[in-house]
Formats: structure tokens, C-alpha cells, sequence
């Protein structure tokens, strides 16, 4: 790998770090479309992952105090039991058809919140979360989006933002495990991705170290109208693709 290509690989990691930290998620968003030009699809789709753990896990220990087990466990727990039911539904979903109405459903979504700005809270129990986590864990089974519905439950739920992250960045962090373990199981961790993990370690702590200074400075109205955006634009990138090819 040249200078240039090295710099746009560590650049990537950086904004992505930027923005997961302000945000908690879309790290994999926003470094894809970097690497997915100098990389390989396996490469990035490794480097995403294990990334990942580390952005998830360093965010969860920043906002340790704001944890909510009530609420983590049957999230965690339906989305575990969902993902392999998503896995094994990709056998017999055309899965371009399936981006597309997710998309839409994001895009729905995050228009109807920006437009809408007050937020009408969705009351919530047990069973209703086991539900959320496994539709959440059905759709990461599919598409590889962890953490797309329990991070638009979190947005409906009328937490606060530390409430938000405690919640979902958890439920994000247990599916990445679970697919990190498949990929270190099949060979994906060579020495060259191994190298490029590392040398993307420093830009992306800094960018999250950034990112997590912005994220002190918002209200919980400004930090859901970022969650809507990052889904806004998240939906855009999933229908995009399946009306242009």
C-alpha cells in the first residue's frame, strides 16, 4: 500500500472515529466508503468488526455510569436468538429488494422525526424489548446493520442520550462479538489486515476522543436529531445503489 492509499485508509478511520464517537454507531458507514475502494470486501468487512469492538467498548466504558441492564439484556438477548434466523432467511430474500424497503423504512423514519420534532415516547416491557432485539438481530443477520432498530427504539424510548448510548452501544457491541468469532474462525485475521488494524488504531482513537468532546456538548435535542441524520443518510446509502444498478 502506497502513502496516498495508506493516508485515505487512516483518514477513513479517523472521521469514522469522529463520528462514532459523537454518535455511538455508524462507524462502518462511514469508513466504507473509503475503503471499499482500496480494500478488500473481506478486508473491510473485518476491519469494521473488530474496529468496532474497540469503538463500542471504549464508548460503553466512557458512559459506564448511565448503564441500564434492565433494558440491555432482553435487547441483547432477542438480537442473539434473531441473527442467525437472518442469516438463514437470506436464503430465500433477494437481498436488494430487502435493502431497499429497509432503506425506505429509514428514510421514513428520519424524515418523520426531523419534520415532526416533537417525540411521542413509546412506553415499553419485557416482552416488547425481546421483540425489538430480535428484529434488530434478524436485520443484522441480513444486511450486517447491528443496530439500526434497537437504535431507532432507543430514539422513540424519550431517554436521554447517555440512556441511548448505554442501551443500544451494548446491543451493537454483543453482535460484533458474535460475528467477530465467525470471522476469526474462518481465517479473515491475515497478517496484512492485522497490520492495517494497527495502523489504524491511533487515528481512530483520536477521532473518537474528538468526537466523544462534541458528544459532551450536546443537548438531547440536538444528539436526536444527529441519531436521525446519521439514519437518514444510512437509508440513502442502502436504496441508492439498488435504483442506480
Amino acid at each position: 500500500m502506497d502513502g496516498s492509499i495508506l493516508a485515505l485508509f487512516l483518514l477513513a478511520a479517523f472521521v469514522g472515529g469522529v463520528v462514532s464517537g459523537l454518535a455511538g454507531f455508524a462507524f462502518g458507514l462511514v469508513v466504507s466508503g473509503v475503503w471499499l475502494h482500496i480494500l478488500t470486501p473481506l478486508q473491510v468487512a473485518t476491519l469494521i468488526v473488530f474496529y468496532g469492538i474497540f469503538v463500542q467498548a471504549y464508548s460503553i466504558f466512557a458512559l459506564r455510569l448511565s448503564l441500564v441492564g434492565r433494558h440491555v439484556i432482553p435487547l441483547i438477548v432477542g438480537s442473539v436468538v434473531g441473527a442467525p434466523l437472518g442469516v438463514w432467511l437470506l436464503h430465500f430474500i433477494n437481498p436488494g429488494y430487502l435493502r431497499l424497503a429497509v432503506g425506505v423504512m429509514m428514510i421514513g423514519y428520519s424524515l418523520n422525526g426531523l419534520l415532526r420534532p416533537t417525540l411521542t415516547v413509546v412506553p415499553a416491557n419485557v416482552p416488547v424489548e425481546l421483540g425489538v432485539g430480535f428484529l434488530n438481530g434478524v436485520l443484522g443477520g441480513m444486511t450486517g446493520l447491528a443496530g439500526v432498530f434497537v437504535t431507532i427504539w432507543c430514539n422513540v424510548r424519550g431517554w436521554s442520550k447517555d440512556t441511548q448510548r448505554s442501551v443500544y452501544q451494548p446491543v451493537i457491541l454483543a453482535s460484533f462479538a458474535v460475528s467477530a468469532i465467525s470471522l476469526a474462525a474462518g481465517g479473515a485475521l491475515t497478517a496484512p489486515t492485522l497490520k492495517l488494524y494497527l495502523y489504524g488504531a491511533g487515528p481512530l482513537l483520536a477521532g473518537m476522543f474528538i468526537g466523544l468532546k462534541l458528544y459532551g456538548r450536546l443537548d438531547d435535542g440536538t444528539f436526536r436529531k444527529v441519531v436521525l441524520l446519521l439514519l437518514l443518510l444510512s437509508g440513502l446509502l442502502l436504496m441508492i445503489p439498488e435504483l442506480l444498478f
